[in-house]
């Protein structure tokens, strides 16, 4: 039954944007200066990451615990999507944004410490990963929401696909600064560049202090938690995008199937690991600048056929007979990935509307990156159980999956009452 919300959506929502050029977003200053301060953050980010998944593999040599740490760090986002979305749609953005990366600063500053001193144990990791959860919950879907508040429903596309590429030159950046810095400094200063980074994203809501932005609808059931969730299950093509997020983030965990990809199949170091995170990331960019150029909004049809082509090149770059393959592989996969989950992120805002959007933005964060506590242990134990292949695959699988569901489940229906 069609939600209450969804009567006149689409008259009450800004019309199908038609990009001049695949940057148009950026042609708005607090927008460009907030993407610069983003790709200089997740730089950061991923750097960090990068040698906690090497440090973590040196402690216990688990895949279950690389999976443990993912556990921690994104079980915040699953719990607590609902009142994340809620705090979203109620408080000032650019205010809780400038909390959030504070305290980023604060818990990269204690892992330097934790690592500085020689005396790291896998339980303080758990902790400073659960804690970093619990502020990622609201900071994911803030992220994503300002960005719409600087450029507008015009830009969407634009803003959303760029915010891809913001990931994605991070992972180029950061595992290839991570490399540098794991093999000259150590874990610590890998965990103190990220401290640095989040300096800027400061430095530009600074700035952002007396931009005058659109003034947000008002829902009347604004507290209500699980508004969000029930919305985004009723409407089918949010729903079907939802699962496929949740299984690619089988995919976008990197931390957990390609550090054993990269010792146990291909036997490399963690330069060869770094140089494969940012195979993919470089892929990632033009998959990202792909969804980006598009003139259409994005359609069910081709989030499907996007996630099908995304889980051929997983299950392809699984079977890689050398580490030339591999590193081919995951070019191709990144720019396919990318460019599916591009348009699946900007299909949910445009089917969402604008009183609950923060909260349908923190359904999605629950499911990616919010499933992979449950994900992630699950590819862990296929690679110890079957393989690392087999893990590495497993999100390809699932995706094909899905995708097929897809197809099945747009066919026309004899019986409309069904």
């Amino acid at each position: 039954m069609a939600s209450r919300w969804s009567r006149g959506r689409r008259r009450d929502h800004t019309p199908r944007p038609s990009l001049r050029n695949t940057f148009s977003a950026l042609s708005i200053r607090p927008y460009r200066q907030w993407f610069i301060s983003q790709v200089l953050s997740a730089s950061g980010t991923m750097t960090q990451s990068v040698a906690l998944s090497w440090l973590v593999l040196r402690l216990t040599g688990s895949g279950v615990d690389l999976g443990l740490v993912t556990t921690c760090t994104f079980a915040p986002m699953l719990l607590g999507g609902p009142w994340a979305g809620a705090l979203v749609d109620r408080a000032n953005r650019r205010r809780l944004l400038i909390v959030t990366q504070c305290l980023y600063i604060v818990l990269s500053l204690t892992l330097a410490l934790v690592t500085a001193t020689g005396v790291t144990r896998l339980w303080m990791v758990l902790v400073v990963a659960l804690a970093s959860g619990c502020v990622g919950a609201p900071d994911a879907a803030a992220r994503q929401v300002y960005a719409i508040d600087l450029v507008g429903l015009e830009f969407l596309t634009s803003a959303v696909s760029l915010n891809e590429v913001v990931l994605n030159a991070s992972r180029v950046v950061g595992p290839a600064l991570g490399g540098v810095l794991l093999a000259t400094a150590g874990v610590t200063a890998c965990c103190l560049a990220n401290a640095a980074s989040f300096i800027p994203p400061l430095i530009v809501l600074y700035q952002h202090r007396r931009l005058a932005l659109p003034e947000r609808p008002v829902s009347p059931h604004r507290d209500h938690l699980m508004m969000g969730l029930r919305y985004a299950w009723q409407n089918r093509t949010i729903r079907l995008v939802l699962l496929l997020a949740a299984a690619s983030g089988m995919l976008f965990n990197m931390g957990v199937p390609l550090p054993l990809l990269a010792t146990r199949t291909f036997h490399l170091g963690p330069a060869g690991y770094g140089l494969m995170m940012s195979v993919f990331g470089a892929g990632g960019i033009v998959g990202g600048v792909c969804a980006a150029a598009g003139h259409r909004a994005p359609t069910r049809a081709m989030v499907v056929v996007l996630a099908a082509v995304t889980a051929g090149t997983v299950l392809a770059t699984a079977l890689a007979r050398n580490v030339t393959e591999v590193y081919l592989g995951l070019v191709v996969t990144g720019w396919a990935s990318i460019w599916f989950i591009a348009r699946a992120n900007a299909l949910v805002q445009f089917e969402s509307p604008p009183q609950l959007r923060g909260r349908v933005m923190a359904v999605w964060s629950m499911a990616l990156p919010g499933l992979m506590p449950v994900t992630s242990p699950l590819v862990g134990y296929v690679a110890g159980a079957l393989g690392a292949r087999e893990g590495f695959g497993l999100s390809g699988a699932a995706l094909a999956v899905l995708a097929l569901a897809g197809v099945w489940g747009s066919r026309p229906r004899r019986d409309a009452s069904a």
